[in-house]
């Protein structure tokens, strides 16, 4: 992935999306008291995610949604995630393919590791659905971490230490764009109402046959 200058770890698309546009989102961020719910990439929630999508070209041509899940975040589910980073992707199928490790399948999806390189050429992106706060459980972010690489989850703490620390307080509309190695935690939020989030993973390559994105 070629990062324009623009772009260095996180960048804050600020009301990114109308309000038309987010009518079509609204009912894939719908999670009924769950904390997090995968979303298949059909036709339908493709065309919903067009204007993301667009969004994330004017920055970073060339990326394309491999992954879309939803969270909502509310009193009956108002759950909490230590300093760590994602470094998970999903796939149609296993395969042994050399530097993808830890495979495990979850609700009949495999999941594996990729190698660092190729989690550097993907994007961790947040469509905000709902305003959120401190209070009502907003997203932590180390800005910057994404420059250590691969860090082993029993240093993640210690290492987002090391770096600022950035409440991703946002407005309904507002589009959070992160390398995908980047700490982050979510603290249970002290004044749960509802935070809905459809968080969108972007890469910009295939995965070597024959290994296919699971989408």
């Amino acid at each position: 992935m070629d990062k324009t200058s623009a772009f260095d770890g996180m960048m804050w698309l600020r009301g990114a999306l109308s309000e038309q546009h987010l009518a079509a989102l609204d009912t894939l961020g719908t999670m009924q008291a769950k904390p997090g719910l995968r979303i298949g990439l059909s036709t339908l929630v493709l065309d919903a995610l067009r204007p993301v999508d667009q969004r994330i070209q004017k920055v970073l041509p060339k990326m394309e949604p491999v992954r879309l899940v939803a969270f909502d975040k509310t009193s009956q589910s108002n759950w909490a995630l230590p300093w760590h980073q994602d470094r998970v992707i999903e796939v149609k199928e296993n395969h042994d393919v050399d530097g993808y490790d830890n495979w495990d399948q979850k609700d009949g999806i495999w999941h594996c590791e990729p190698p660092v390189s190729l989690l550097k050429q993907m994007l961790f992106v947040r469509v905000h659905l709902d305003d959120t706060d401190g209070d009502g459980g907003a997203m932590e972010v180390a800005i910057g971490s994404h420059q250590e690489g691969k860090i082993d989850a029993g240093q993640a703490k210690p290492y987002a230490e090391r770096y600022q620390t950035h409440v991703c307080q946002a407005r309904r509309g507002d589009v959070l764009v992160m390398d995908m190695l980047t700490l982050h935690r979510s603290l249970p939020a002290r004044k749960p109402s509802s935070r809905r989030v459809l968080r969108v993973d972007y890469a910009a390559i295939d995965l070597p046959y024959p290994l296919a994105w699971a989408k």
